[in-house]
Formats: C-alpha cells, structure tokens, sequence
C-alpha cells in the first residue's frame, strides 16, 4: 500500500446513472480487458415494524471509511487478477430507489470479475465505518442494520 492519502470515495446524495455510465465507458477501449461486472446497491422501500422506508441518510467517519475502502481496493488487486476498479459510496440522504453503492471491476478473465466483486462488497458491508438511517414515510427513522 502507498503512502499516499487515498482519494474520497463518496459522492453526495445518490449516485446517478450518467456518472455510472460516464465510469464505465472510460474503459471500453482498453483491449487487456476481457470482462466486467457492476454491482449497484439500491435503497429499498423496506416496510419495517409496517412503516415503510423513504430514503436512508448515510453518514461515515470519512478518513477511516476512506482508508478501509483503500485497504480492500489494494487487498483485491493483490488477491485477483484485476485491471481497474471503482468503488463509491453515497452519503446524505438518497430515497428509495436511487443507488447508494457502485463497485465497477476489471479483469482480463470472466471468473476472476465475479470472485473479487463479491469479495469486495462482503469486506464493504462487514468492515467499513458507513452508517444508514432509515427514514420512514411517517418522517421517523431509525438505525440501518446490515445485512
């Protein structure tokens, strides 16, 4: 890993399909890749307790959560064969069917895409400091639990 400090993977509010798109297509004429995969998570209109979910408002020790998306980009890139990768995390508020989470992978192989991008959102959801608030439509939230 580098010493340099790691660039900010979130983006404020939800994450839009143009910047999805615009991600993407930087890639499409690199000729060492012969695979990629996406994976975009969504806030979902949960109905909890029989309230239903309006929107989640992310919030994160930046620094820390920066360095641990750092640490798993660099653990995947030594433990797959990667080309490119891209990970951002919303934060503020993003409604119910708007994407919260985009993790693009590259790699020269179709297998090798498939393991690291499930690697890496289980290291995502289980080790870094990103916090959701549920807001229901009744304007009530309460704390996200992941799962």
């Amino acid at each position: 890993m580098t010493d340099k400090k790691p660039k900010s993977v979130f983006k404020q509010g939800a994450i839009s399909s143009q910047f999805i798109g615009e991600s993407i297509a930087k890639h499409q004429t690199k000729t060492s890749i012969g695979a990629h995969t996406v994976f975009l998570g969504q806030v979902r209109a949960d109905v909890i307790d029989n309230k239903t979910v309006s929107a989640i408002e992310y919030t994160a020790y930046e620094d820390m959560a920066n360095a641990k998306f750092h640490e798993i980009r660099e653990a995947a890139f030594e433990k797959f064969e990667l080309t490119c990768m891209h990970i951002y995390h919303s934060l503020g508020t993003v409604k119910a069917g708007e994407i919260c989470l985009f993790v693009f992978v590259s790699s020269p192989r179709r297998k090798v895409v498939f393991k690291a991008l499930e690697y890496i959102v289980e290291e995502i959801k289980a080790h870094v400091p990103v916090f959701g608030k549920e807001i229901f439509v009744d304007d009530t939230h309460q704390w996200k639990v992941n799962n």
